[in-house]
């Protein structure tokens, strides 16, 4: 018996670990939920966690109404998850299945493999918001027209080509957006959708609208831009509710006159069409919109002899930052991106209509290829449908960064053919000291980006011969004699030049002395010539042929795929004049001839070689005076360190900048957060707790973060430090002080450590509610204002921006911001922080509803241009600062969320809302301050609180 005991005991004993590991995998995966919400699109392995969940069937998936996966999952897993969610979660109001998440290698972005739903997602009773954007669809999914009770219906960016007759079976849907799809014609039935609010079917290729479109009697906006039409059913003024009509970028060349008299109608917008005569209530009316219209031009003469075709002049289009396509036809046109971008389509640059789209990429190594002495000067501008032929060239007139040194150096347009990437022969366009364009003629789409490199000299080598000279240094020679090769190809030739004093403190030899580097490089024909073929250098400077000594001078070789350099002067003749030396070479790459007393130069070289690639930087870590969570951190040159100081010091404050840190064209560096403190892990370009930076030395390289700390700082502040390294953080961090002296150069992945310090958070006033992880998030209630505040628990995650104010009591760092009022509820700085953290690149759209001019756009754009997150940010909290107090607030946040087809937010800032105002009379009726059945939205209740407080 005792034997058997003792053979249980393993078994029992594994059973317990399997039971424990069970459990552990359980919480973690319980960790996901918050309060209603599900968001696994994130997350690797998204479906796997959904389905263990279903598995376990913890009581908290029974109440989640919002579910956000990924359409990047396996098809075949996401078919089988999606099968799971209706027994799993019967309350479900809200599905996001996106794509877009994902990019490939070149950066474009990816669609998501989603190309059907499972019927069973029909038995959805509750199921309101469907959001398929970015994914494979070709088809609707038949469960679609079953689901009754869906209101919000979002399918842009598909492979749509039509919609089934079915879809006007939906009696409740209030919204639906077909964007960026291939739709050709509309179903007739989509007239039979009587509670349809808002109809977004731009970027597609419709050339007709059904009569039908006039019976959306509840329509008050309807977006058409960016299609084929060429006239409108006169069926549209009967849509007496419409407020907003979008039909720019068409080829209307008539619009019905009944359309202005619509009652509601505050935006017409015709723009960037074939007009040319309008009725005199459009060109009176102050809401219509007809910039980029042929007004009051002729047709042209019928009779019109086919040998003298009559040439129509240019249409010109004006893009805002919200339109990222737009149509050319044969016609030609000229296109001025909100970017600043210029494109110009001359007349028969294409056969038939095509729909251009473009995109702006923030740099990354992955999409900038730069050579050793390469300065990138914009950012990346993609133009698609990629590899798109066209009759004529293309001009395009991109913006750059003035570089800082021009001596010998050019700007080009960099772009992909095929799988390489080449120079356009590129010109530049003065328009202000500080205003340049890159202008080049464009073959065909891809990526472009505006470079700046050493003079490149190229010529074409017959088999006769020919001379190659250098524009910048015109002693640098190359001679082709007769039969160096036997078919012509092409020869490329760059110089480099490096300053004596770099060269003489690197080797600590006052009379080293260097020529200008040599690069040599050809296309086509084997990699050697025929014929030995001759270079001339300059000797160093101040060595002549006379008084030189043979045995200090070295000519070194470099390979492009090595990182090493060798000493060839006993394989070739030097042939020395008073100023130059010639020798002949029969394979090209890179050539330098040096001056030293060294025997040995061939680490020397590759030091000196990588001087000159290197740039001297240095880096920053500052914190915002009136919110210390705040940190900007930028690495920039050394001379502009002092310029950037006292324009920031004035809203940060920090430490002194770090020494010196030199650093390679498109190196990719990290800062890391250590001692205590955190930086934001909701970061895109935050790794494993590394806020990751690109540097370019004529860009900006600023970010801002915000960081937390899991100690208490309610009882003492708390003081860490921000470093940046190269490559991966060491397990041990040195000691502050220590560490910013152990820097031993390019090999070290250590470069810097700045102090950081967070002041002690204030307590949290009143009682307060403590949700847990209940809830939309855990928010914290206090009885006695009927406000709310952050708990403890959430206290480490809330964050503050500018313009929040200044603080009030002895260390607190941010002012209260609450928008809203007793009948609405209230939004506090917390809640605001959640909703940025959602937009995403869909924040300029919400702005623009909220009213901000787009001029103040721009600027934010510039000022964050390298932070998306603080881009969002400093929006969102500059216009609540100026909302504070005002009624309204909260309701006009939530019109533009869903103006700008972000319903998912707009319904948990509504569930917020609710919790609050629930939490406020549940307060209220504690204190006994009001009787059971009183109503929260009582304009009286907030009196007999401050009469109770008093």
């Amino acid at each position: 018996m005792a034997a058997e005991a003792e053979g249980l005991e393993p078994q029992a004993a594994a059973t317990e670990d399997a039971a424990g590991d069970a459990t552990e995998a359980a919480d973690a995966e319980l960790r996901l939920l918050v309060g209603n919400r599900l968001s696994l699109d994130l997350y690797p392995g998204g479906c796997h966690r959904l389905l263990h969940l279903c598995a376990q069937r913890p009581p908290q998936l029974g109440e989640v109404e919002f579910l956000q996966l990924s359409g990047h999952e396996d098809p075949q897993l996401l078919e089988a998850t999606l099968t799971q969610v209706p027994r799993n979660l019967q309350r479900l109001r809200s599905l996001v299945l996106r794509g877009g998440q994902h990019w490939d290698v070149l950066g474009a972005c990816l669609r998501g493999s989603l190309t059907t739903l499972p019927a069973g997602l029909s038995g959805l009773a509750r199921l309101a918001h469907l959001d398929l954007s970015f994914n494979s669809l070709e088809t609707l999914p038949a469960c679609i027209p079953q689901m009754r009770g869906l209101s919000t219906l979002l399918l842009s960016y598909n492979h749509l080509s039509e919609l089934p007759e079915a879809l006007g079976a939906l009696p409740s849907l209030t919204f639906l957006s077909v964007t960026h799809n291939r739709l050709q014609t509309l179903p007739i039935a989509l007239g039979a959708l009587s509670t349809l609010q808002r109809l977004d079917l731009s970027g597609n290729l419709l050339d007709t609208l059904p009569p039908e479109i006039g019976g959306l009697s509840s329509l008050t906006e309807l977006n058409l831009a960016s299609n084929r039409l060429q006239g409108l059913p006169t069926s549209l003024v009967g849509l007496r509710s419409l407020r907003l009509l979008v039909l720019h970028s068409n080829l209307l060349t008539s619009v019905p006159t009944g359309l202005v008299h619509l009652p509601l109608l505050t935006r017409l917008d015709l723009r960037d069409n074939q007009l040319r005569d309008v009725p005199p209530e459009l060109l009176d009316a102050p809401f219509v919109r007809l910039q980029g219209n042929p007004l009051g031009e002729a047709l042209p003469a019928p009779q019109s002899p086919p040998e003298a075709p009559v040439i129509l002049e240019m249409p010109r289009l004006f893009l805002n930052s919200d339109v990222d396509s737009f149509p050319v036809t044969p016609q030609g046109c000229s296109v001025t991106l909100a970017c600043g971008v210029r494109l110009q389509f001359p007349a028969g640059a294409t056969a038939s209509p095509v729909n251009i789209q473009y995109r702006l990429w923030l740099p990354e190594p992955r999409l900038v290829p730069l050579g050793p002495h390469d300065s990138l000067l914009s950012g990346v501008l993609e133009l698609q449908p990629h590899g798109v032929a066209f009759r004529q060239k293309v001009s395009l007139w991109l913006l750059f960064v003035p570089p800082r040194i021009r001596r010998c150096r050019e700007v080009v347009v960099r772009t992909l053919s095929g799988d390489s990437w080449g120079d356009l022969d590129t010109h530049v366009e003065e328009e202000a000291p500080k205003r340049l364009w890159a202008h080049c003629q464009v073959p065909h789409f891809s990526w472009f980006l505006v470079v700046s490199r050493p003079v490149s000299n190229t010529c074409l080598v017959p088999p006769e011969g020919t001379l190659l000279c250098c524009s910048g240094y015109p002693g640098v020679k190359v001679t082709f004699p007769p039969g160096a090769t036997e078919e012509p190809r092409s020869v490329c030739m760059q110089v480099v030049r490096m300053a004596s004093r770099e060269l003489r403190a690197l080797l600590g030899e006052p009379e080293a002395a260097a020529s200008p580097l040599l690069c040599l490089s050809q296309s086509g024909g084997p990699p050697s010539f025929l014929q030995p073929v001759t270079v001339q250098l300059p000797l160093p400077p101040g060595v002549t042929g006379l008084s030189l000594d043979r045995s200090c001078l070295h000519l070194l070789y470099r390979t492009p795929l090595e990182a090493a350099w060798d000493d060839i002067t006993a394989q070739v003749a030097l042939e020395l004049t008073h100023l130059y030396a010639r020798f002949q070479v029969t394979h090209f790459s890179w050539y330098w001839l040096w001056y030293t007393t060294k025997t040995c130069v061939q680490d020397l070289a590759r030091k000196a070689w990588e001087r000159l690639r290197l740039h001297r930087v240095n880096l920053i870590a500052l914190q915002r005076r009136r919110d210390p969570e705040q940190v900007l951190l930028q690495c920039l040159p050394r001379d502009k360190v002092d310029a950037t100081l006292r324009r920031l010091l004035d809203r940060y404050r920090g430490p002194e900048p770090s020494d010196t840190v030199e650093m390679f064209e498109g190196e990719k560096f990290f800062a890391a957060f250590e001692k205590g403190i955190d930086v934001d892990a909701e970061r895109p370009d935050c790794v494993e707790g590394r806020v990751c930076f690109v540097f370019y030395s004529h860009l900006k390289n600023v970010k801002e973060v915000y960081v937390t700390t899991t100690l208490d700082r309610q009882v003492q502040a708390v003081r860490g430090q921000v470093s940046f390294y190269r490559g991966a953080v060491p397990e041990e961090v040195p000691e502050e002080a220590k560490a910013a002296r152990q820097k031993k150069g390019m090999d070290t992945v250590w470069m810097a450590t700045l102090p950081i310090k967070l002041p002690v958070w204030p307590g949290v006033v009143g009682a307060v509610y403590e949700g847990g992880r209940g809830g939309t998030e855990a928010w914290g209630w206090s009885g006695a204002e009927g406000r709310a505040h952050c708990t403890p628990s959430f206290s480490q995650r809330l964050r503050g921006s500018e313009g929040l104010g200044q603080g009030r009591g002895p260390g607190l760092s941010l002012a209260p911001l609450n928008l809203g009022d007793a009948e609405t509820g209230f939004l506090t700085q917390s809640n605001l922080l959640t909703v940025a953290g959602r937009l995403g690149p869909d924040w300029p759209a919400v702005a623009l509803h909220l009213g901000l001019p787009y001029r103040e756009l721009q600027r934010i754009r510039h000022e964050f241009r390298d932070d998306l997150d603080g881009q969002i940010r400093h929006m969102l909290f500059s216009w609540a600062e100026r909302q504070a107090g005002q009624p309204g607030a909260v309701g006009l946040l939530l019109r533009a969320l869903e103006q700008s087809d972000r319903l998912d937010v707009a319904e948990e800032v509504r569930a917020i809302l609710e919790l609050g105002r629930q939490k406020y009379k549940d307060s209220i009726q504690r204190t006994s301050l009001a009787p059971r059945g009183l109503d929260p939205a009582d304009p009286a209740a907030p009196q007999s609180v401050e009469s109770a407080q008093a």
